[in-house]
């Protein structure tokens, strides 16, 4: 199921990559540093109102679809539970935020509240369309989930450039994804809502929904503290241009490592619960060595790359106004990205398999409660560098504090020889391209691209990290028996 996972989200994946990329090259030019800071601020406001409202929802969809539709594939509880929980909340939800709105006193920056706004009343949409996404991963339908994930994307990107060129300002890209979002439920979601107005609501299933989601909901808003408390205390203690700056360098650092590990996600939640529910911890655990030891083996050299290639890759990436400051904070970054990936997508998934999320608090507690503080002590002394600093050192914490508590819950392995090895190949693919010339432009970060991917394959078949030898073994022999070499 993994790796049949991993083939199908792919090209969601690579879309996402690309698209994130073009967001990063196309609005960092077309919207000016204050207007990018105010987005980066108003996509922090929206993600953590998104998250505190309706992530409980969306947990509860993907970890109990798989048990309840053994008994009924249309899962009639769940689904009757589930919406009538979304319609509530969402009534809920929209009262405060048009009250919060109305007495926001948006001062001398009233484009920063139009931004939140748009962000704000794009969150029901969105929401709609993850829960539609969940029940398709957790049924292994990935070509539904890849096609939606792909349409999101993409038109989220076309719609917020041309509100942007339409002058609607930082709010732009929100406005475009709430725009995209509406568009397709219609089309995807009707099989949802059928389900949804023949199941009934359940009570007892209702709290045990909660019970489950509300402590994932808040280990999110720790996360989401983690990537945009940073932002505003930029804003707060240097500018908004700043914030947009930090951003930008942030999303250059990260964006290919989230992508990475969405997609790791995408595939590896669902391998794992199925494998627990089918198979036991022993099952689990088989599942789970194959996991980081892909992750490993893709995701450490992606961090290495990227830290030797950053310079070039910012130069065509990110607008000359914001991209001195962008680029010093890389290195720091994606190693930041690094350890939030690995622990967001392997460590924390303990708790949630043996259902113990509240863990995922305590667990979430530790690098939050150190990424404030290291941010507070450390930009006002050393600005951007500080809070790149505060975002390495925090998510290091955290994946420790993930690791340690895992251990008493339900301790995945963790294989350090391969681990040791992989990173010792990385290591010597950026000692390789350190080496090489830096002209700048296209040239280098194709140069230096295609010399650190033939070292570390050179040094991965020699190390024979992941059984690679075994498996290009297997693709020769499938090749010679297809074409008849």
């Amino acid at each position: 199921m993994f790796r049949k996972g991993l083939i199908g989200y792919l090209p969601a994946n690579i879309l996402q990559g690309v698209i994130g990329f073009a967001t990063l090259m196309v609005f960092t030019r077309i919207l000016s540093p204050e207007d990018y800071g105010r987005y980066a601020l108003a996509f922090g406001v929206s993600s953590l109102a998104q998250t505190v409202c309706f992530t409980w929802l969306e947990a509860a969809m993907a970890r109990f679809y798989p048990a309840e539709a053994k008994t009924d594939p249309h899962a009639p509880a769940l689904y009757g539970s589930v919406y009538r929980l979304f319609a509530f909340v969402t009534v809920v939800f929209a009262v405060i935020c048009g009250l919060g709105l109305w007495l926001w006193p948006a001062g001398n920056d009233p484009a920063l509240k139009i931004a939140v706004a748009y962000g704000l009343g794009a969150v029901v949409f969105r929401s709609l369309i993850k829960l539609v996404q969940e029940q398709r991963r957790s049924e292994g339908r990935v070509g539904s989930a890849s096609i939606l994930d792909m349409l999101q994307t993409a038109g989220g990107f076309g719609f917020g450039v041309m509100f942007a060129l339409l002058g609607t300002g930082g709010g732009s890209p929100l406005l475009g994804a709430a725009v995209i979002a509406l568009l397709c439920l219609p089309a995807f979601a009707r099989e949802d809502w059928g389900r949804a107005v023949r199941g009934r609501f359940d009570a007892e299933r209702a709290k045990s929904y909660a019970h489950y989601g509300f402590p994932i909901a808040a280990s999110l808003v720790l996360t989401l503290a983690l990537y945009t408390a940073d932002r505003f205390l930029i804003a707060h203690y240097l500018s908004e241009a700043d914030a947009g700056a930090y951003h930008a360098g942030y999303s250059l650092a990260s964006r290919i490592l989230d992508v990475l590990f969405i997609w790791f996600g995408a595939a590896g939640t669902p391998a794992m619960v199925h494998a627990l529910e089918t198979g036991g911890e022993k099952a689990l655990k088989t599942a789970a060595a194959e996991q980081i030891k892909t992750m490993s083996f893709i995701l450490f050299p992606a961090v290495g790359g990227l830290i030797m290639v950053a310079p070039a890759f910012g130069e065509l990436m990110i607008g000359e106004d914001l991209r001195a400051k962008a680029l010093s904070i890389t290195t720091l970054v994606a190693l930041g990205a690094l350890f939030s990936g690995l622990n967001t997508y392997y460590f924390l998934q303990a708790f949630t398999l043996a259902k113990k999320t509240r863990l995922l608090v305590v667990a979430m507690l530790i690098p939050a409660v150190a990424n404030i503080a290291l941010n507070v002590l450390l930009i006002p002394r050393m600005g951007l560098i500080g809070a790149a600093w505060a975002c390495a050192l925090s998510f290091g914490a955290g994946l420790i504090g993930s690791w340690l508590l895992g251990l008493r819950t339900l301790p995945l392995p963790v294989p350090a020889a391969d681990l040791a090895k992989t990173a010792l190949c990385t290591a010597a693919m950026m000692a390789v391209i350190a080496t090489l010339p830096s002209h700048g432009g296209i040239i280098e970060l194709v140069l230096k691209s295609a010399t650190g991917a033939i070292i570390y394959g050179f040094c991965a078949y020699f190390c024979n990290l992941h059984g690679i030898r075994a498996h290009l073994l297997r693709f020769y022999n499938l090749f010679r028996a297809k074409f008849g070499v």
